[in-house]
């Protein structure tokens, strides 16, 4: 079969199909595998069985690799392969657009059982910030109740330092930045902290962070779920342009 064969029988495009026969699929997906076993007349079901596990076990590792004693679930893999990363936060700064500074004081706080590895975590959560200036970059947006921003963060200098990186990072052409103000009182985002992450062929995933680990939700109504309130946040919050104002204004109080 030629490849326009393949694509047009599964009703993909040529480009997925070629990334999957060149080896640039970093991200192999269980169900795709199966279907190209129909299309190609695999029916052995011991050889299928090993295919398939192997897709389900099988990622690209990459630098973190080297954080794995510090590392919890695969989220990093998850989000150095997403195209579109939407979050919320409301009771903290989101990890990609985190000084040192303040990560260190967010890991101080949560009472880790081996304070000696904090520097490690620091380095690790510096590295996948790499992700938002690298040629292929997702497309980011976040939106932060300002809860997490009035928070006392340590010093004057590193609050400072932190809502400068805000408003530095806000300003990248791919990075959308909001803030959701108290004033506007309860929210839907109430309910905690998400990331919507969009994969260029693989389906969406909600990742929630809890105090040990992490879940991930695939499923069809719970991402609809996720990104309705996502939606509704986007249109309840602050402008990306009234939110670098407020960053400023706050900056200009501390001073």
């Amino acid at each position: 079969m030629t490849s326009t064969e393949v694509a047009e029988t599964l009703e993909w495009s040529r480009g997925k199909l070629s990334r999957i026969e060149n080896a640039q699929w970093q991200r192999p997906n269980p169900r795709d595998v199966q279907d190209l076993l129909d299309v190609y007349g695999i029916s052995d079901a011991e050889q299928r069985n090993a295919l398939i596990t192997l897709a389900r076990e099988s990622r690209q590792q990459g630098w973190w690799i080297a954080y794995k004693d510090v590392l919890a679930g695969s989220y990093i893999d998850l989000e150095a392969e997403a195209s579109v990363i939407r979050t919320f936060e409301p009771l903290v700064i989101p990890g990609l657009l985190q000084t040192a500074d303040y990560a260190e004081r967010t890991m101080q706080a949560a009472l880790l059982r081996d304070p000696e590895e904090i520097p490690r975590r620091i380095a690790l959560r510096m590295n996948r910030q790499s992700i938002l200036t690298k040629d292929r970059h997702p497309a980011f947006h976040a939106i932060i109740d300002e809860a997490a921003l009035i928070r006392p963060m340590g010093t004057v200098a590193i609050q400072c330092a932190q809502l400068q990186k805000l408003v530095e990072v806000g300003s990248l052409e791919h990075v959308t930045l909001q803030v959701m103000p108290l004033s506007l009182g309860m929210h839907p985002g109430l309910a905690g902290q998400f990331v919507i992450l969009d994969f260029p062929d693989d389906p969406q995933i909600v990742y929630v962070e809890t105090g040990t680990d992490g879940l991930y939700l695939e499923k069809l109504d719970e991402i609809a779920r996720y990104t309705l309130v996502f939606q509704h946040l986007c249109s309840t919050a602050l402008t990306p342009e009234a939110s670098v104002a407020y960053l400023s204004d706050m900056i200009s109080k501390l001073k």
